[in-house]
């Protein structure tokens, strides 16, 4: 018997839009995990960010996400692209310049830095080279890069000039965020050398948390009233947009094998199983050492256990995604919740939602545990460098470890060093934090704007009318222990 003949909506070549490359799945999957991962962002974010905050701040909170996204795109496909996945100018950094033409986008997809070679220059891996066009990655890329400046805006609300923000994004993106990506993803040298990082726990997680960290030090704090008492304005509102966080993680983990693959199952199953993992066991810590479960508690929860599994969602087993949401799911909460009240520089540093514990720490967790848990299998499905695995697999397992610490201690000290820089530039051009007096004011002083007209039509609230109820009057609190943002 002949072969049966292929269907018509499956062959290649039947338009100028359909070249013999072209993966109808894989291009369809593709722009679904970029779209998903969009959805992360915004509205995700912008929801969770507008709503975990005071009320004051809940205009400006939500805008930073937003324009972080918007300024990334521009960046991105003018100059920044190219930067983290083109050609190699030197091992962590690729050559700038845009991804805007046709003849560049409607290319079969490559990655030109990412062909593996073995000690003897043979050809180990072939160079990354999905089926769709360079325009689907291209956007995919840019998602990852916006999420991770949304990400670091955490540990800068409340306080931070948005001129100076303005000014930030580019900046970071620029000279930080390239360099983790080309330097891990897009051929660099930390991608040759066979560091693990299958989603970003690395290029995203644990550098939005450390240059977070660092530009809220050199931001400088809230006001004292707020640092002392910063209570969410609207929780429902806070679980919407961790809703929207958790399930564009599909996208987020499952779309980095480039492909609808098996692999990419793996990473999707793993990336909930870790989640919901991690959430139960926050809240149990909650519960056992507060007396109650708390709904931020739950929320940090479940992103320090998709930070965790990100590094290495389709390169551990579920067991091993069980074992990393327990140790991220109660890690983070040991350094946010006892560590960081002893410890005299984590309290010096304003980190508003914690971004350093539930993303710097959880991510260089997971990076650390991939190491240990890879297994070879799935390595062989994913990674560029032939027989790797993590520690508990034997073999050359335990250098891997070693490997993982390395890359991270890499992000770290570029982060520190870079950011640094970055906020002392732009501190000579403008002040990086609001005075005194705007931020007793909030968003209307920031934006001319404000979140809610809870008193009648644009009427603003009055004491001598509206009773002796809002965020800024001394009453009885109503968070008693449990975890709440920092």
């Amino acid at each position: 018997m002949g072969t049966p003949p292929i269907p018509i909506a499956y062959q290649s070549g039947t338009s100028l839009a359909v070249p013999d490359w072209l993966n109808k799945g894989d291009n369809a999957w593709q722009m679904i995990s970029a779209t998903l991962v969009g959805l992360q962002s915004v509205p995700g974010l912008v929801i969770l960010y507008g709503s975990i905050v005071k009320k004051k701040w809940a205009v400006n909170s939500a805008f930073m996400a937003l324009y972080a996204f918007a300024a990334v795109v521009i960046c991105w496909v003018t100059w920044a692209y190219k930067m983290s996945f083109g050609d190699k100018l030197l091992p962590f950094w690729g050559k700038a310049g845009p991804a805007l033409g046709q003849k560049f986008l409607l290319n079969w997809a490559t990655l030109p830095e990412t062909a593996q070679h073995n000690s003897t220059g043979g050809l180990e891996t072939a160079m990354a080279q999905p089926y769709y066009p360079m325009a689907t990655m291209v956007w995919f890329q840019c998602v990852f890069a916006a999420i991770t400046l949304i990400l670091l805006a955490g540990s800068l609300l409340g306080r931070m000039n948005i001129k100076a923000w303005m000014m930030f994004v580019p900046l970071w993106l620029t000279f930080s965020y390239t360099v983790g990506a080309f330097s891990l993803w897009g051929g660099g040298f930390l991608f040759h050398w066979g560091v693990m990082d299958y989603s970003g726990g690395y290029v995203i997680h644990l550098s939005s948390g450390i240059g977070g960290f660092t530009a809220a030090y050199w931001v400088g704090p809230r006001l004292k009233r707020d640092r002392e008492r910063f209570p969410p304005n609207n929780v429902l509102l806070t679980l919407a947009g961790a809703g929207l966080l958790w399930m564009g993680w599909a996208g987020f983990n499952g779309g980095d094998p480039y492909a609808a693959n098996i692999d990419s199952s793996m990473a999707v199953l793993n990336t909930n199983i870790c989640a919901a993992t991690s959430l139960l066991m926050w809240t149990s810590l909650d519960v056992i050492f507060f007396k109650k479960p708390s709904v931020i508690g739950a929320v940090q929860g479940m992103i320090t256990g998709l930070v965790c599994i990100t590094p290495g969602a389709g390169l551990v087993q579920g067991w091993a995604a069980i074992v990393m949401g327990i140790l991220s799911g109660s890690v983070p909460w040991f350094t946010m919740m006892i560590v960081h009240k002893k410890s005299k520089l984590l309290q010096m540093v304003d980190d508003t939602l914690g971004v350093f514990h539930t993303h710097a720490v959880a991510g260089l967790l997971g990076g650390i545990l991939t190491g240990l848990f890879a297994e070879p299998e799935l390595c062989n499905l994913f990674l560029p460098v032939t027989n790797s695995r993590g520690g508990v697999y034997g073999g050359n397992g335990g250098i891997q470890v070693g490997k993982q610490i390395v890359g991270g201690l890499f992000i770290i000290g570029w982060n520190l060093v870079v950011t640094t820089i970055i906020c002392l530039v732009i501190k000579l051009v403008i002040p990086l934090r609001m005075p005194d007096d705007l931020l007793l004011i909030g968003d209307d002083a920031a934006h001319g704007e404000e979140a809610y007209a809870l008193w009648g039509d644009g009427e603003k609230y009055d004491s001598t009318k509206h009773g002796n109820y809002s965020d800024e009057t001394l009453h009885p609190k109503l968070f008693t222990g449990a975890t709440q943002v920092v």
